[in-house]
């Protein structure tokens, strides 16, 4: 049976554990889409935590989702190992060169130290300013990105996978270094005020790169790196299929796990129960295509499928809302959601037989 009017953290630890809260919890991905709600140019939006955490206030109040993050943009560790990163108008921050130019640099790597680093100590600055705001009204999630993914930005992709098939002392080497900063880096955030951690690793999907070279490269890393991170952790593949998998990232003992689109819900939901909470899985790239009156039956469908007991945040599948979504649909989605997503979930049985 629901319980009435719980707080936003409230409710995901209600769900994360597996209950059924007042509703299902509801996370938007909303990084650089602060800037649209300021009505200030993207660059300058993301000059400063202040300009970041005015946002991300705004945009909950306007959407009623249950997140928060000071989550800045995805470059941002690129950046702070030595990276040059490019603004853009209507996108996320890229990267350009990777910082890394051959194979025998890596021995010379040297750990970021994030109070060095003006990039990294936006983001302590803006997860310790949501904390003062929200105090334990809303999780704010803190994000790295994998030790084993952040080498396609370090390296290059197909330098990396050349590290990855023949060379595996020079990836051990890699992990090594990339390992510390990453625990170091998610146990600051966590410090600041974050309440758990997104761990993610696209490169761990089966969409980019074969299962049994995962196991035997990335899969170690993340049982390591996630047993050293001192606070609830989630697992993002990105819009990476996330089934095949799954039981050994649930292993990892990670609490959450972000589902793909392409995921086949009743599958994921069977494979989850009691082990995982699962965080998804709107197409976020279809959603730019969206129009008016589709939205409700998506996120109904969604509710359906893996609502029922507990264990699901309504969430998109790509860790990050496009700019161009309209807000129109966002607005939507909240509605849907606050329409369908109340427990107990009475009108399941008779949705499903229809």
């Amino acid at each position: 049976m629901g319980k009435k009017n719980l707080t936003s953290l409230d409710r995901v630890f209600t769900t994360m554990g597996h209950n059924e809260p007042d509703r299902v919890p509801l996370f938007l991905s909303l990084t650089i889409y602060g800037a649209k709600e300021l009505q200030i140019p993207i660059r300058e939006y993301l000059s400063c935590a202040e300009n970041v955490v005015r946002g991300q206030l705004l945009m909950r109040e306007k959407y009623k989702h249950d997140n928060a993050s000071a989550f800045f943009y995805g470059t941002v560790e690129y950046e702070a190992w030595g990276g040059e990163v490019v603004f853009r108008d209507n996108g996320p921050p890229n990267s350009t060169e990777p910082i890394l130019r051959s194979i025998q640099q890596i021995s010379h790597l040297e750990i970021p130290k994030f109070h060095e680093q003006p990039c990294l100590r936006k983001v302590l600055e803006a997860t310790k300013l949501l904390r003062e705001y929200l105090g334990v009204s809303a999780p704010i999630v803190g994000v790295v990105i994998s030790p084993f993914s952040q080498p396609v930005l370090q390296l290059g992709f197909e330098q990396y996978l050349q590290l990855l098939y023949f060379d595996r002392d020079s990836f051990n080497m890699l992990m090594r270094v990339n390992e510390e900063f990453c625990v170091n880096w998610a146990n600051a955030q966590l410090g600041a005020g974050a309440t758990a951690i997104c761990y993610f690793d696209p490169l761990a999907s089966p969409t980019i790169i074969e299962k049994e070279l995962y196991m035997e490269t990335g899969y170690p890393v993340a049982r390591r790196t996630l047993k050293r991170i001192k606070g609830p952790t989630a697992v993002h593949l990105a819009s990476g299929i996330t089934l095949p998998v799954m039981d050994e990232i649930i292993n990892t003992g990670t609490s959450g796990l972000g589902i793909s689109s392409k995921d086949p819900l009743d599958k994921i939901k069977e494979s989850a129960r009691e082990k995982v909470c699962l965080i998804g899985n709107l197409n976020a790239l279809d959603m730019v295509n969206w129009l008016p009156g589709q939205v409700e039956e998506r996120v109904k469908s969604l509710i359906a499928g893996a609502g029922p007991g507990g264990g699901f945040i309504l969430s998109e599948d790509s860790g990050e809302i496009p700019w161009s979504v309209s807000e129109d649909i966002l607005m939507e989605i909240s509605e849907a959601v606050q329409r369908w997503g109340n427990y107990p979930l009475h009108w399941v049985e008779d949705y499903e037989e229809a």
